[in-house]
């Protein structure tokens, strides 16, 4: 069931924001991974133990059950893209991540939204609820990829922020660990 509404969900995102609805002057111009990026949401992150943000999320859906986030921390034309953020649908990543896998690096969107964190913005507030339901169907992973904060040049290491309203579950072990002995 879950399945079925993450696909009308993403039906629903499509429809509100014209997904695959190219006007003749778009169908002229080169298509890139990087355009489409229309949804707009705010929320805050935890990386490294600190709350920071709120961060500033461009997102779309690039295949049923994912859209991609490529995230920023102002609205500014030149700022720096340092985090990507996936929204992959429950009913793939609670069978297929382990369970100590998920409560490291992924979070619950739906405890995310009931927080009253996260923001839609640039939309109607019926379309934002419509969005906020989709999300709420998916579970979220980030990866901060300019580290440390603020730095001139980023290091190279990879941070996996958390959602402020982040809780682990007990629930649904996922796949076994390879790496054990049955």
């Amino acid at each position: 069931m879950r399945g079925k509404f993450w696909g009308v969900g993403l039906f629903v995102l499509g429809v509100c924001f014209g997904f695959g609805a190219l006007t003749p002057a778009e169908e002229m111009k080169p298509t890139s991974p990087a355009q489409g990026h229309t949804i707009h949401v705010t929320a805050p992150h935890v990386v490294e133990g600190v709350v920071m943000g709120p961060y500033h999320h461009y997102c779309k859906a690039v295949k049923p059950e994912v859209l991609e986030c490529l995230i920023y921390e102002s609205t500014e034309p030149n700022a720096l893209l340092v985090q990507v953020e996936y929204f992959i649908a429950k009913s793939v990543t609670r069978p297929n991540v382990r369970l100590d896998i998920w409560n490291k690096h992924y979070h619950d969107h739906a405890l995310e939204i009931a927080s009253g964190r996260v923001k839609v913005h640039d939309v109607s507030e019926e379309e934002a609820r419509k969005i906020a339901e989709a999300a709420a169907q998916t579970d979220g992973i980030i990866f901060h990829l300019w580290w440390p904060h603020g730095a001139v040049a980023p290091n190279g290491q990879v941070k996996y922020p958390q959602a402020v309203s982040h809780v682990h579950r007990s629930d649904g072990a996922g796949p076994a660990d390879p790496r054990m002995k049955p």
